[in-house]
């Protein structure tokens, strides 16, 4: 199976697993810090070893790349920690939604950091994800904590852009566990200023979840979309991602007894059609290439 192929396969599995992330801020009762400071500690763990076992080099190769793994760091403890925040003002799906205006600030900022041109067709997918995602959206209040949900997911769908194309350009000679291995130790050095005495007292089904969470939630999934990031534009990743709301809806509504409305059932439909076409450009675009 040729790279990109492997690639696109990894990134759709990776959004299954990112999907049930969201769960967490509902099940933990611990705060977005905590849970972020937890989550780290559990995959920084595991990535390092996964590199050790596999035979990699642990160290970076210039001062250069220990700069861009700190501010790599520090993006992705900034995007986790609003992450979280955003579903525990709101809710599951709102604060998904929210985040999930990344790929539309992916398509927008990616020219930047590639050099390439904005082509229509990029315009009309984010169109039609940003459509979708405002169906699924409810009508909210600007006084509530729904609105702040939302504008906190937006932040975090910012600092995620910011990520994904500043590992991709500058980060992507690495392999994925290495990099999200000194991503995850750099969230773990910045937010143990900050969290609280609740995470050292909290019960043993806690930190069962924080292993879940930063194992087959973090450590996994990270490693994979690291990974496909060497073979596919970040643009691509962004909006077949966006499949990741769906499922986290679809597990709320199973686990968290969360109901779904019609504009949410529309808007996942348009967010699915946007990244099944970005996948199925992708792979016609690789073969031109050839």
């Amino acid at each position: 199976m040729d790279p990109v192929k492997k690639s696109l396969w990894s990134l759709h599995i990776t959004v299954v697993l990112l999907g049930a992330t969201a769960l967490f801020s509902k099940i933990i009762p611990l705060s977005a810090t905590d849970i972020t400071f937890g989550r780290a500690i559990v995959a920084c763990l595991m990535l390092f070893f996964i590199v050790k076992i596999s035979g990699g080099k642990i160290r970076l190769g210039s001062v250069k790349d220990y700069i861009v793994a700190l501010t790599l760091g520090l993006l992705m403890a900034a995007h986790w920690v609003s992450y979280f925040a955003a579903m525990q003002y709101s809710s599951v799906s709102v604060g998904m939604i929210a985040l999930f205006t990344f790929p539309v600030i992916t398509v927008l900022l990616e020219p930047f950091f590639e050099g390439i041109r904005l082509v229509w067709q990029d315009l009309l997918s984010a169109l039609v994800v940003l459509f979708g995602i405002y169906l699924i959206v409810p009508e909210v209040s600007l006084d509530n904590d729904v609105t702040l949900g939302i504008m906190i997911g937006i932040a975090s769908a910012l600092l995620y852009a910011f990520r994904n194309l500043i590992m991709r350009k500058y980060f992507s000679h690495y392999s994925g566990s290495l990099s999200m291995a000194y991503q995850t130790l750099i969230i773990v050095l910045c937010l143990s200023f900050f969290v609280s005495p609740a995470i050292s007292q909290a019960s043993q089904q806690t930190y069962i979840w924080l292993a879940v969470l930063g194992t087959f939630l973090t450590a996994l999934p990270h490693t994979l979309i690291a990974t496909s990031l060497k073979h596919l534009r970040a643009k691509t990743f962004s909006l077949v991602a966006c499949m990741q709301p769906l499922y986290g809806v679809i597990l709320a509504i199973l686990l968290l007894d969360e109901e779904p409305t019609w504009q949410t059932l529309c808007g996942g439909l348009l967010v699915i059609s946007a990244a099944i076409y970005e996948t199925i450009n992708a792979q016609k675009l690789h073969n031109k290439e050839k």
